[in-house]
């Protein structure tokens, strides 16, 4: 579904993405660790085109996207929750979702009933402010503000930052769900091992902008390779 080929991207004059090289199959999750500072957020931004793509390629089904515009890029099937989720506090609810229509020209309004559907726990909240919202609260408002999209492919950034670790494997079960019942793939940012250990079907090793290893999730229960990984992006 997701091809990446030597992907090169920065801020300015500084190149953060060296050459990165990862793929992600149709209904996968696949997992990106590695400390602060190491790209994984700056390749889910190049991947959505916030970032310029300064050199390799990057193909969703196949077509080459790299040129595209962010919003051509939602409109082509991928969804985004950026790390802080970056919803609008001083919108209510339900206008943070229907802001999700503008990237979707002639989107239907009954799509967020859909979304609603799988996130009862909002349609109390649809009135409300969204920065009068708790942080698990707020999780789950950029979740379905991206699904409102109804994207293939959806890039998870950090979703556990900022919330309690009480409702951490919540968050699995919520995102795991998801997966299931509308056929998500999935390309996750994490540190939380746990989470990530939760989610993913394979996990790749970032550091210093390369990708330098994939595993199975199973070896992150694996303690030697565990402190490999807090030894090398240390």
């Amino acid at each position: 579904m997701l091809e990446i080929n030597d992907l090169v991207a920065g801020y300015g004059r500084i190149r953060v993405l060296g050459g990165v090289s990862l793929t992600v199959p149709e209904g996968a999750c696949v997992g990106i660790l590695g400390h602060n500072g190491m790209g994984k957020s700056t390749l889910l931004k190049a991947i959505l085109g916030l970032l310029p793509c300064e050199g390799g390629q990057i193909r969703f089904d196949g077509k080459a996207i790299e040129r595209l515009a962010p919003h051509a890029r939602v409109r082509a099937g991928l969804g985004y929750v950026p790390q802080g989720r970056m919803i609008f506090p001083s919108l209510s609810v339900r206008e943070n979702l229907r802001f999700a229509l503008v990237a979707k020209p002639g989107g239907d309004p009954a799509r967020i009933e859909t979304v609603l559907a799988d996130f009862p726990e909002l349609t109390r909240l649809l009135d409300r402010a969204g920065g009068a919202l708790s942080g698990g609260e707020q999780q789950l408002l950029a979740l379905a503000r991206a699904l409102v999209g109804a994207p293939r492919l959806l890039l998870l950034d950090e979703p556990t930052e900022g919330i309690q670790p009480s409702i951490v494997q919540a968050m699995v079960e919520r995102i795991g769900a998801l997966r299931r019942a509308h056929g998500l793939s999935v390309l996750l940012v994490e540190q939380n091992l746990d989470f990530i250990r939760g989610l993913a079907d394979r996990v790749a090793l970032i550091h210093r902008g390369r990708i330098l290893r994939e595993f199975p999730r199973e070896q992150l229960d694996d303690p030697a390779l565990v402190e490999e990984f807090i030894g090398t992006t240390a």
